[in-house]
């Protein structure tokens, strides 16, 4: 079965935010029913300034650029109705014994985590498109708290689900890299089009308009954010997601509070640069 899925291109925001947005959309052959991928941008967390943050095993594991998968693209032009995000979360990801240490015996456990007030469910799941489960000490402050346990070698991709009738662009980060251009994350950047009640799925770093790389848990040493330029080992070990609202071109918008009109223009983009391996 084929569908049509959509994908933003890379964009920075004017500083007069008036009115447009540049998207790309994608479109694959897809194995199960409603599948699709999706950009995000991520942010780690940070400390409270009034007390520490618990304190978390280091990352073990990292995302490395795996092997290429077909995933063609186009373009298409639609607004972003806010330059503020309608949802916003990370999840971090370990090895088995170091999620189990800072999560406890005895965790809470989830499958999906709800973004946009519950309109999109993410998951992180497996390539067999399993959820992998999802778990937090009951009084974990850090962040959102979630972590993912992994194993090196395992491929693993990110979904979104869209459980309502409005249209969403869907910013990703992988350790801190956005998955669409491979530089550093940030709410500025494009993202993919994810569509009233369908879903998407992040499968790995994008080569080109016809290509990603797939997302593998690896040693740290071989992951993709500790082999190219934007990387930083520090953002090793976190999964960022960012929702903004789209305005719909062939149906009136249901009101959702006071929001602006960005104005966004394509910039000079990119597709991730392949990694270069450091010598040990």
């Amino acid at each position: 079965m084929t569908r049509h899925f959509h994908r933003s291109r890379f964009f920075k925001l004017a500083a007069s935010f008036a009115a447009g947005v540049l998207l790309l959309a994608a479109c694959a052959p897809m194995p199960h029913a409603n599948r699709s991928e999706s950009a995000s941008v991520a942010v780690t967390p940070s400390a409270s300034v009034l007390e520490p943050a618990p304190a978390r095993a280091p990352a073990r594991l990292g995302t490395q650029w795996g092997e290429g998968l077909e995933s063609k693209t186009r373009t298409v032009d639609i607004k972003r109705l806010s330059d503020r995000p309608e949802g916003l979360a990370t999840i971090g990801y370990n090895d088995a014994a170091s999620v189990r240490r800072d999560t406890g015996s005895n965790p809470e456990r989830r499958l999906n985590l709800q973004l946009a007030q519950g309109d999109v469910e993410w998951s992180v799941e497996d390539q067999s498109g399993r959820p992998l489960p999802l778990l937090r000490a009951h009084r974990s402050n850090d962040g959102d708290g979630f972590k993912v346990s992994g194993s090196e070698g395992q491929r693993y991709t990110l979904r979104f689900r869209n459980l309502s009738d409005r249209r969403y662009e869907v910013l990703a980060t992988v350790d801190g890299l956005d998955v669409l251009t491979g530089k550093p994350g940030s709410l500025r950047s494009g993202g993919y089009v994810l569509n009233p009640q369908e879903s998407i799925t992040i499968e790995g770093f994008r080569k080109s308009q016809n290509e990603v790389a797939a997302f593998r848990f690896a040693a740290q040493g071989r992951a993709y954010a500790a082999n190219t330029p934007a990387g930083d080992v520090r953002n090793i070990g976190v999964i960022g997601s960012a929702l903004f609202e789209l305005e719909q071109p062939d149906a009136p918008r249901r009101p959702r509070g006071p929001s602006g009109q960005p104005n966004a223009f394509p910039g000079d983009g990119g597709y991730a640069p392949a990694p270069r391996y450091r010598t040990q």
